[in-house]
């Protein structure tokens, strides 16, 4: 398994920490082993990721150039769900253009760009449905948000995501009249009671 010689551990992970793992999201180091491939000793990080029934070894070596990252401050978390409560902004290219710049956002593993995929792709239930990709996307963003921040404040994911909600539905809508706007700002209030 691990061995006691002095390896050089260029992040500092130890077992049993959550990291982020830009491709899958939140993780956590099972174990950090050695093992022998192709006549190399390889010393790696094992991940595993619980929600996805998957687990993943990671070089230590290469742990910093993959992006793999411990898991965000709580002001970063604060300043994520203040990014959600900002205004949507959405480019006037073509939709599979605008797709995978979220598609690249949400693999960064960066909160912040998580965030706004999250905040550019909601829809309120007074706006029209999304289009089966628009939301994957959505729910792929969302399920990375949720479970870091549900993570770094030690709640529920659940807790988590009416955080979000609670700030999303703070965010002005594009293209709403202003009594539209109302009843979801008391909507807003509702959900932000339920959170408190």
């Amino acid at each position: 398994m691990t061995t006691p010689k002095k390896t050089g551990k260029p992040l500092g992970f130890k077992a049993g920490e959550a990291i982020v793992y830009p491709a899958h999201g939140v993780g956590q180091i099972t174990a950090v082993e050695e093992q022998e491939i192709a006549g190399f000793k390889l010393e790696l990080y094992v991940v595993s990721f619980e929600k996805d029934k998957m687990v993943l070894r990671v070089p230590t070596a290469k742990a910093a150039s993959v992006g793999m990252r411990k898991l965000a401050e709580p002001d970063l978390v604060k300043k994520a769900l203040d990014t959600m409560s900002g205004r949507a902004r959405v480019k006037r290219t073509m939709w599979s253009r605008r797709a995978q710049e979220y598609e690249a956002k949400i693999n960064s593993g960066d909160l912040i760009s998580i965030a706004e995929v999250v905040r550019d792709l909601y829809r309120s239930d007074a706006q029209p449905e999304q289009s089966y990709s628009e939301r994957q996307l959505y729910e792929a963003a969302l399920d990375r948000v949720v479970r870091e921040i549900s993570s770094v404040n030690k709640i529920t994911e659940t807790e988590a995501l009416k955080l979000i909600e609670a700030s999303l539905a703070k965010s002005p809508r594009r293209g709403k009249g202003a009594e539209a706007e109302a009843t979801e700002a008391a909507e807003g209030e509702d959900i932000q009671e339920e959170a408190a």
